[in-house]
């Protein structure tokens, strides 16, 4: 009897002198081949139409589109973390001059481009933001070195390059930036308020209704959710105008309980209505699927109060959604079957 207390003892005390897992470990000692793994990411949405819309460039925004999430399923097959597979494909779309976002941002009233960018992770509801940068490569990368490399969630302005320099992510010239689709807009928007009887400056013009942020949902074979937004804003903003695309809760939101958000619209209402976490907390709360949530949140609550724009959604589960209350949306996606579907317009 006392041998089998001795060794109750001794494993009673190799147990409690056992190292703890990580979560980061206990994730990985859950990743399984056979667990699901998807992806969604977004162009933008707006008054999108085939009416406005030339064959090349037709062709080249949905080129892009598949070029940047089959980058980011490439991570997951491979086994990588959701937040690699977000940074992989928002990186391309960044550095694609079709988008507002990176190099193909919109331009302010001083003609600057200034971004901004969020990034989120579900198993631990890390969060990183920049708002107002100029001259990063990369938002969404600045965004992910505030998650990994600072106590804060959102830095913005100077503060915020002078971080991103100290984490030496790249930098490039304002003039990398300009493009002329970009310089063409702003002009036609100073020339339709230089028109107008009484002038009045507006962030939002009915002429220019094309929310061109870019966003990235994945989920990992270790059952972790990840999301990211990034952003120009809206073009001829002023007053240091920032959007719903850097706030953790509206324009970006993960959780692994409900669901992973990356928003794109008028943000000012995106804002308001907490619209990416209000889709998670409806899941969580009310026991809504994530189809059910993102279509009250996008068709209900938003249209209903006049914000347009939509979301892409992805559950634990490997479930998507992509509700939008515009004529278009550019979104891209990839099922937990592995089946791609690129798309444009409302009615396909």
């Amino acid at each position: 009897m006392r041998c089998l207390v001795i060794k109750s003892i001794a494993v009673a005390f190799l147990l409690l002198s056992r190292p703890a897992i990580s979560q980061g470990e206990a994730a990985l000692d859950q990743t399984s081949d056979e667990a699901p793994i998807a992806i969604v990411i977004h162009g933008g949405a707006g008054t999108i139409s085939r009416d406005s819309m030339t064959a090349e460039r037709e062709r080249e925004i949905r080129g892009i589109l598949e070029k940047a999430i089959r980058a980011g399923y490439e991570v997951l097959e491979r086994n990588g973390a959701a937040i690699d597979a977000v940074t992989a494909t928002i990186t391309i779309l960044e550095d694609a001059p079709q988008f507002n976002a990176g190099r193909g941002a919109v331009l302010t009233s001083e003609s600057r481009v200034e971004m901004d960018a969020s990034i989120m992770t579900g198993h631990d509801l890390g969060a990183g933001a920049i708002a107002g940068v100029r001259g990063v490569r990369h938002p969404i990368l600045a965004a992910r070195a505030v998650l990994e490399h600072s106590p804060h969630v959102l830095l913005a302005g100077n503060g915020a390059e002078a971080f991103a320099r100290e984490q030496r992510l790249e930098f490039m010239p304002e003039s990398w930036f300009h493009t002329e689709f970009r310089l063409k807009q702003l002009r036609r928007i100073k020339a339709r308020e230089a028109a107008k009887t009484e002038s009045v400056a507006s962030d939002h013009s009915p002429d220019d209704e094309w929310f061109s942020t870019v966003g990235t949902v994945a989920l990992d074979r270790a059952g972790n959710l990840a999301a990211g937004t990034s952003t120009g804003g809206t073009a001829n903003k002023r007053f240091g105008r920032i959007g719903d695309s850097p706030i953790i809760g509206a324009g970006t939101y993960a959780d692994n309980r409900s669901c992973a958000v990356s928003a794109t619209g008028h943000g000012e209402y995106f804002i308001r209505h907490v619209v990416a976490y209000n889709i998670c907390a409806r899941m969580l709360h009310a026991g809504e699927t994530l189809a059910q949530s993102a279509d009250a949140v996008v068709n209900g609550i938003l249209a209903e109060e006049g914000g347009d724009g939509g979301v892409i959604a992805l559950d634990a589960q490997g479930n998507i959604a992509t509700p939008f209350n515009t004529p278009g949306m550019y979104r891209a996606t990839i099922d937990r079957e592995g089946n791609l579907e690129v798309k444009i317009y409302g009615d396909e």
